[in-house]
């Protein structure tokens, strides 16, 4: 391996620095891209801005669950470096971009054939109901290549690269902010489409990550292994940290999913501020999940080489870092809230419910990263089962129970409460559950 795929030796917090550094660059760019998305739309109309908070879950369910799969490659990947086998790596890259393919087609059709029905069931009604089925449609087309790149961005990390990884993220947005005024809003003569645009933009940005994608794994470093003998053991292998972590990633829309649902209750207008609002508190968020990302091929290198002190001095670093960033965007969000709803909607009622839940949500912040870099932990030391439990019972026996009282005793205001609630509370279970993993782990391979 080189310097920079070697995880194992050198400062901890330099590669963590090194390789979540890139990385929240990469996610910021990737969720400024949604703002300013949200931008434009909310010029478009409310009714745009309302379909797209309403396809936001399902678009991202989708996503959520190919980068989970990813992660049981990258799990592997990381373990195989960390023992220099980097044949093992290679073969596994090329399992995991057949069965990708494989599984987002599927999905896609299936997707299809159900965006209405789901989007009617979430509350979407009329003309809403009609850009919201639309736009997800559209988007479909291009999940696939949306899904390669995904997950290739997790398995070049694997491999040290973070930089090349963050240049795959950012190639996207770029092309969503620059070409989507032109299909948005009919410049240059073109069409105006709004949010069928919107979800054009994001099709041909797709295209882009996936080419970019394609280049690294085939031309750059030749890692395409025909090992057909192979593919059924290394597809189980996958999907054995794949499949759990999918899941544990669809908790995440789901309860956005159920957040939109119960908001639907109040109004369109309280949707729309949902989704302004949680896509400007996701720009914050998204720097923990940049230091969370570290930690699989970090934790999965020096596991695999057993130098379990630079695993729990790297979740260590992580979990301060995500804490201290957590208060520092919460102050700011804090201070602008007003002044950043106001650049994309000035209707009152959008205003009103994007500005409660931006003074409520970002205070945990903090503890939501910790989430993050513990079920990133679970999943590096193959064992993914914890984070998925920790994900359901944070929406079954925490956020639901808490989103149905309060909402019913303080209104869409208590939603907001629940969301932040559960957050800390499920991240100090997060913290203790990992390291006693851990402890357990290093008894049995030491016992042994």
């Amino acid at each position: 391996m080189s310097k920079h795929e070697n995880l194992t030796e050198g400062a901890i917090s330099g590669h963590i620095l090194r390789l979540s550094g890139v990385m929240i660059i990469g996610f910021i760019a990737w969720t400024l891209g949604g703002l300013i998305e949200i931008f434009y739309l909310g010029i478009v109309g409310l009714d745009a801005l309302a379909a797209i908070t309403f396809a936001f879950p399902l678009t991202m369910s989708l996503t959520a669950f190919i980068r989970g799969i990813g992660v049981g490659a990258s799990s592997i990947v990381a373990r195989a470096l960390g023992e220099s086998d980097r044949n093992i790596a290679a073969t596994t890259t090329s399992h995991c971009n057949l069965l990708i393919i494989i599984i987002t087609v599927t999905l896609s059709l299936i997707g299809f054939l159900t965006a209405e029905t789901l989007y009617l069931a979430m509350g979407a009604r009329n003309e809403v109901l009609n850009l919201a089925t639309a736009y997800t449609r559209i988007w479909l087309l291009g999940f696939p290549m949306i899904g390669i790149a995904m997950v290739s961005n997790g398995m070049i990390r694997s491999f040290g690269n973070a930089s090349f990884s963050a240049s795959i993220m950012l190639s996207a947005p770029a092309i969503q902010v620059i070409i989507g005024p032109f299909l948005i809003f009919g410049w240059l003569g073109l069409p105006a489409l709004g949010i069928i645009g919107a979800a054009w933009a994001a099709v041909i940005g797709g295209a882009c990550q996936f080419l970019i994608s394609c280049y690294w794994f085939f031309l750059k470093e030749k890692l395409l292994r025909a090992a057909f003998s192979s593919l059924g053991s290394s597809c189980r292998n996958i999907l054995h940290v794949g499949i759990p972590a999918a899941s544990t990633n669809l908790i995440g829309p789901l309860s956005t999913g159920i957040t939109t649902w119960l908001l639907a209750s109040y109004s369109i207008a309280v949707v729309a501020g949902f989704g302004v609002a949680s896509r400007i508190e996701s720009v914050a968020g998204m720097v923990t999940v940049g230091f969370a990302t570290s930690i699989v091929p970090i934790v999965g290198q020096n596991w695999g080489a057993g130098k379990f002190h630079r695993v729990y001095e790297a979740l260590r670093t992580c979990y301060l870092a995500c804490h201290a960033w957590g208060l520092i965007a919460a102050t700011g969000i804090w201070f602008g809230a007003v002044f950043l709803i106001g650049l994309i909607s000035d209707e009152e009622e959008i205003l009103e419910s994007a500005m409660w839940f931006l003074y409520i949500v970002p205070i945990s912040i903090g503890f939501g990263g910790m989430i993050n870099v513990a079920t990133h932990s679970f999943n590096a030391i193959r064992t993914p089962m914890p984070a998925l439990i920790l994900s359901l019972a944070r929406l079954l026996f925490v956020y639901v129970p808490l989103a149905g009282t309060l909402g019913l005793w303080m209104g869409y205001q208590g939603v907001f409460i629940a969301i932040a609630v559960s957050n800390l509370i499920v991240g100090l279970l997060a913290y203790r559950w990992n390291n006693h993993s851990l402890e357990k782990k290093i008894q049995e391979i030491n016992t042994n």
